[in-house]
């Protein structure tokens, strides 16, 4: 788990093909590695990847076909900047919100608008991805933990920081660029549980033998 507050920015060193739809990833991160072990979870760009290697501030992770498909990591390149994070660890702090790694669709920069202190960004989302997005409430783009400040039918807008701007990513963000989304896993679960139970509301009566219906509730 981690909690979407970005600890370093990362620079990919390289991505090597290791299979048909597969790859090795090499991330230079000398903050996130001072005590990274083989197997550990580090976040890049919002996608849980598992440490292979680490050698001189660079780790190393395989990254699945799955992944490259489900996520922006696909195109990645050396010398692209990375948003970098480990897991969290039980009994610090939860600063931004739970945060699982596993991005749910690729969304897409539509508009930038700078203001004095901050500035407005627009993203657009694929639309099955849009009833999990209210206003107010949490999302995680490129890994970083954002507050819904404005929702459409297939977009949503978010207000970053000078904080925000300068240490991740999305201060570089343009008009075009690839995004990875991560939606708030309490709205899939709450949708999940709602589900099955309408589900169960609308089966047929079960009888069962030797069991006599409940009467009126007095």
């Amino acid at each position: 788990m981690f909690t979407g507050i970005v600890e370093e920015l990362g620079e990919v060193v390289g991505v090597t093909p290791t299979a048909q739809d597969s790859a090795l990833v090499a991330v230079r991160g000398p903050l996130v590695t001072s005590d990274a072990r083989h197997g550990d979870s580090i976040a890049v760009n919002g996608v849980c990847l598992t440490v292979v290697d680490v050698d001189g501030g660079v780790f190393t992770a395989d990254v699945m076909g799955e992944t490259l498909r489900r996520s922006a990591l696909g195109a990645l390149r050396a010398g692209d900047r990375v948003n970098l994070e480990r897991a969290a660890a039980l009994g610090s702090r939860l600063g931004g919100h739970l945060v699982q790694g596993h991005v749910d669709g690729v969304g897409e920069v539509l508009a930038r608008e700078p203001a004095a202190r901050w500035e407005t960004v627009r993203f657009r989302l694929p639309a099955t991805l849009s009833r999990y997005v209210v206003e107010k409430g949490s999302i995680t783009v490129d890994g970083v933990s954002l507050t819904v400040a404005e929702v459409g039918a297939d977009w949503f807008a978010v207000g970053l920081i000078p904080t925000t701007l300068s240490l991740t990513t999305l201060g570089a963000r343009a008009v075009g660029d690839p995004v990875n989304l991560e939606m708030d896993v309490l709205a899939k679960y709450v949708e999940r549980l709602l589900g099955a139970r309408a589900a169960d509301d609308a089966g047929p009566p079960v009888d069962l033998p030797g069991v006599a219906a409940p009467g009126p509730v007095r």
